[in-house]
């Protein structure tokens, strides 16, 4: 286990997808070989502790350990550590339909937080599926529950899609 990214989940690398990999294998594949560790683990995956766990056409779930790093003045985890995994999974869902050469981005997500995470919580999951895929648009829904299965908030997210040269680095 090179690089822990998750308690007890390490990461061969961190790093960023190569766009030549999407743009040849689509957006599954790319997925699942993250999960395979074929692919480096995105840098916010150690940074907020969380990780992809499954992925099939349509459908991912990510799993993430809510810790004190993330809480806000009060003492609970901060929305910002929940609105990103839930972006993570809304936005992988509707990944996991792009084709060769495509590409996405979110354009709006909305959550709804329904109860407070506490750090020592345990793990929590957030699965999100597709709702609906066009050519330019594709929209998503997700819940974020505890390891007893309790809402802890739920979303929808919108993402864009286009050729994926509109976001070929310099």
């Amino acid at each position: 286990m090179a690089i822990e990214i998750y308690p007890g989940v390490g990461a061969e690398s961190i790093g960023i997808v190569p766009l030549e990999a999407v743009a040849r294998d689509g957006g599954l594949k790319v997925l699942r070989d993250m999960i395979a560790g074929e692919q480096p683990a995105p840098p916010i995956s150690q940074t907020m502790h969380f990780i992809l766990s499954e992925a099939e056409e349509g459908r991912v779930v990510f799993k993430g350990m809510p810790m004190k790093e993330h809480l806000n003045p009060l003492g609970s985890i901060h929305g910002g550590w929940v609105a990103t995994i839930m972006d993570s999974a809304l936005a992988c869902a509707v990944m996991t339909t792009l084709k060769p050469g495509e590409g996405y981005t979110t354009a709006e997500f909305k959550i709804n937080l329904v109860r407070p995470l506490m750090p020592g919580m345990g793990e929590v999951y957030c699965e999100s599926r597709l709702v609906h895929r066009g050519r330019t648009l594709a929209t998503s829904e997700a819940q974020l529950k505890d390891k007893n299965g309790k809402l802890l908030a739920h979303g929808t997210e919108t993402c864009a899609i286009f050729p994926i040269e509109n976001l070929r680095r310099s």
